[in-house]
């Protein structure tokens, strides 16, 4: 129309529509006028590839002052912040005045793009349904949750499925360990209704921390005996690369944010016992899990079935015998903290 200017969209309309109608009709349905749709018939090159580069309104304030100072700085301090640049060069050459911050700014960030450190590529992953599970531990002392009266110290194990988001959080007392990770994964799986294909977690550095390599590979072992349960491929990120746990890490702090938004419209952080609070952390993940219901209800489709069973997610502590043919007394108080115990040689 007179005064507007053709858009790439009105354009591409037009040429589908000039393929079964007349000018005219394909002009009118196009939103434009009649004497166009026969230049752009005449020239089918888009509007966007027609505009020339627009040129500088204005002398450039670091023509004299980039090539001879800003470059040898950037090539003999890498990592070096622009504001850092800023500063020095208002230092030796105020002559250009403090408005060419913002032009020094964008003029480093496109030279670091072309001479500077070669920079880690980072590829959109696209989850398929059904494929992919995580797991994490994440803490949660700064928000500041009491029992009774009393500060709680726990975590919360978090499983997230990454294609249909769906999550499941339990609360572990105390720190991270095959016992709390085998319990929540489980929990979690039973809870959905089935297990994806393959499982991830980070390195684990809490749960192999003080442990000697015999007890690390004995927890490796467990772990890759607990995913062959349900038939899945244990994966683990490297170590120190967390964006590769991404699919957990971030919703990690929307959890705990989300909570932390409960606990104040809760006006509230003491909880009666841990039932309560277990039930409170489930009613917020269970309101999140509502939201994604219809790509969950699909991914559940790809998910592979639960087997007949759980497996073990406690420990098995065997006690030596005191003396000859002697087990410790009934009275005597074990020494060993575990989740779940089969038989205790001090109930005996």
């Amino acid at each position: 129309m007179p005064g507007r200017h053709v858009t790439d969209q009105q354009m591409r309309l037009f040429m589908t529509l000039r393929q079964t109608h007349t000018v005219p009709v394909a002009a009118a349905r196009a939103g434009i006028s009649q004497s166009t749709g026969y230049r752009l018939q005449a020239d089918p090159t888009l509007p966007s590839q027609k505009k020339k580069s627009r040129g500088r309104r204005r002398p450039d304030p670091l023509a004299d002052i980039f090539d001879t100072v800003v470059v040898p700085m950037l090539q003999t301090s890498p990592g070096i912040r622009p504001v850092a640049v800023y500063e020095e060069v208002m230092r030796r050459h105020p002559e250009p005045g403090t408005g060419i911050r913002r032009t020094l700014e964008r003029r480093i960030r496109a030279w670091n793009a072309e001479h500077g450190p070669e920079q880690e590529v980072m590829f959109r992953q696209v989850h398929e349904p059904g494929k992919m599970g995580l797991s994490d531990f994440t803490a949660m002392g700064k928000l500041g949750v009491t029992i009774a009266g009393e500060p709680l110290d726990h975590r919360l194990y978090h499983f997230r499925l990454a294609y249909s988001g769906f999550q499941h959080a339990h609360v572990v007392l105390g720190g991270e360990s095959y016992v709390a990770l085998a319990e929540g994964l489980q929990n979690a799986l039973w809870t959905l209704g089935g297990a994806p294909h393959d499982h991830r977690t980070d390195s684990l550095p809490a749960a192999f921390k003080n442990l000697n390599q015999a007890a690390k590979d004995d927890l490796t072992d467990r772990f890759d005996a607990l995913c062959q349960h349900y038939g899945m491929t244990p994966t683990r990120n490297n170590k120190g690369v967390a964006h590769e746990n991404g699919s957990i890490e971030s919703p990690n702090g929307h959890l705990k944010r989300t909570i932390e938004d409960a606990l104040i419209m809760r006006g509230s952080r003491d909880f009666e016992d841990l039932v309560t609070y277990r039930r409170f952390i489930d009613e917020i993940v269970g309101r999140i899990n509502a939201r994604n219901a219809r790509r969950i209800d699909a991914e559940r489709m790809s998910l592979k079935p639960l087997p007949a069973r759980r497996t073990t997610d406690y420990e098995e502590v065997s006690l030596a015998r005191q003396g000859k043919d002697r087990w410790p007394s009934r009275d005597a108080t074990c020494p060993h903290l575990v989740a779940r115990t089969i038989e205790c040689c001090c109930l005996l």
